[in-house]
């Protein structure tokens, strides 16, 4: 077997490349248990847990599940809004607890935070998109606090994931946002695709911010949709049902000098491959999961446990 040219970077993927954005009950959904069976035809040996609830809230159903299929977890995702101040970091302290009852057990240790955004699935505005500057604060300060929770609490580590119609996701807020937290409590999930679809620069959050970078999820933009959705002020919902998430390497960022980049941290990476396309038909994700293991692993990604 050909050695990887990145050891270091762990390929891996999500129940998002499966069309999940929800918990259990969505009918559009694949069934979790199918899911798991296609991770393991595709190749992939680690996978996230993805929506609280998609997969069973029982630790050892997961430890089963997993194992019968010689998956290992890597982490989990919990949704905040900071911003709101004290109820909501009370609130996300809670749902934290939660979901470390499950992961935490299966060895995962990276807590993907996702901020709460200010679009709804028709693209319809929810929220004002600019935060004030106490709302800045309250953000900056909570995410410092709940990410010193997760490490004493939970020996686990808080991975922020900037995303599309949210409050950080421009180069500008993704700045403001790293700046104002605590770099030993708040790392950095970098989700490729958001990053370029905000039009923010991915080889340079890097650059700028390396220790920050802990957690990757590898996602790529189809540039002419992009720019349909700028210039048509369409939310980011609508936007995925256009396919503005695309598997490598039909889209942007560049993947092979990314991987570059992201190998020259020279530390153990989760990457963790993501290709939004809610809802999708069933049969869909399997062949497009075949396809991207295989690109990534020429690219020179590490495939196996």
């Amino acid at each position: 077997m050909i050695e990887p040219k990145y050891p270091k970077l762990h390929l891996g993927t999500a129940p998002d490349s499966w069309g999940v954005w929800n918990p259990s009950g969505d009918p559009l959904q694949t069934p979790w248990e199918r899911y798991l069976d296609e991770v393991q035809a595709a190749g992939y040996t680690y996978s996230e847990l993805g929506p609280f609830g998609y997969l069973p809230k029982d630790a050892g159903v997961i430890r089963d599940a997993y194992a019968k299929r010689g998956l290992t977890l890597t982490g989990g995702t919990v949704s905040a809004a900071l911003h709101r101040g004290a109820e909501a970091l009370a609130k996300a302290k809670e749902d934290v607890d939660a979901e470390m009852a499950v992961i935490g057990p299966n060895g995962a240790k990276h807590l993907v935070i996702l901020p709460e955004g200010y679009t709804d699935v028709n693209g319809n505005l929810t929220a004002d998109p600019v935060l004030t500057s106490d709302e800045w604060a309250k953000l900056n300060a909570g995410m410092s606090d709940l990410g010193k929770y997760i490490a004493d609490r939970h020996q686990a580590v808080l991975v922020f994931h900037t995303h599309a119609d949210s409050h950080v996701g421009t180069q500008e807020e993704i700045e403001r946002f790293l700046d104002g937290t605590d770099p030993e409590t708040v790392q950095l999930c970098l989700d490729t695709g958001h990053v370029a679809y905000c039009g923010a620069d991915n080889l340079k959050i890097i650059a700028d911010y390396p220790d920050r970078v802990q957690y990757v999820h590898l996602k790529q933009v189809d540039r002419a949709i992009a720019a349909r959705v700028r210039e048509e002020k369409l939310g980011f919902a609508p936007a995925v049902r256009l396919g503005a998430m695309v598997e490598p390497p039909l889209g942007d960022p560049d993947m092979p000098s990314l991987l570059a980049a992201l190998a020259g941290l020279d530390r153990d990476l989760y990457c963790i491959v993501e290709q939004d396309m809610y809802p999708c038909d069933w049969d869909r994700p399997l062949p497009i999961a075949q396809r991207t293991f295989s690109y990534l692993q020429s690219c020179g990604m590490k495939v196996t446990r």
